[in-house]
């Protein structure tokens, strides 16, 4: 079988859309950020797990793509200059210097701030 140049054209064209339609078609859910001025307290649960208080009382928990060993003993950093921290953003731990990756921040766990209004 023989393929003409337009026929060769239509082929990739419709190739490339296809490639590249599944991200199109299925955008990534928006991440999540939140901005420094609105977090009130930070909590390491674990070496995988941060909570991450707000003033109206919601809490935001993150697990941590991996472990970072030093994160229970050390407390951390952000690196952003947005003024918000965001799902997959590198943290720096104080002491060792050590980078360790957020995961994606859960919704709320619970909302002091609804109870009592």
């Amino acid at each position: 079988m023989t393929l003409t140049l337009n026929s060769m054209r239509t082929v990739l064209a419709t190739f490339v859309l296809l490639a590249s339609g599944s991200t199109l078609i299925v955008p990534a859910s928006a991440a999540t950020c939140l901005k420094y001025r609105f977090i009130d307290s930070t909590k390491v649960i674990d070496a995988k797990t941060i909570d991450f208080t707000m003033k109206d009382g919601r809490v935001y928990r993150n697990n941590l793509r991996v472990q970072c060993n030093s994160l229970k003993f050390t407390g951390f950093v952000s690196g952003s200059h947005f003024g918000e921290i965001c799902d997959f953003q590198s943290i720096r731990m104080l002491q060792s210097g050590e980078f360790c990756s957020l995961g994606r921040f859960q919704a709320p766990l619970k909302s002091w701030h609804n109870v009592i209004n």
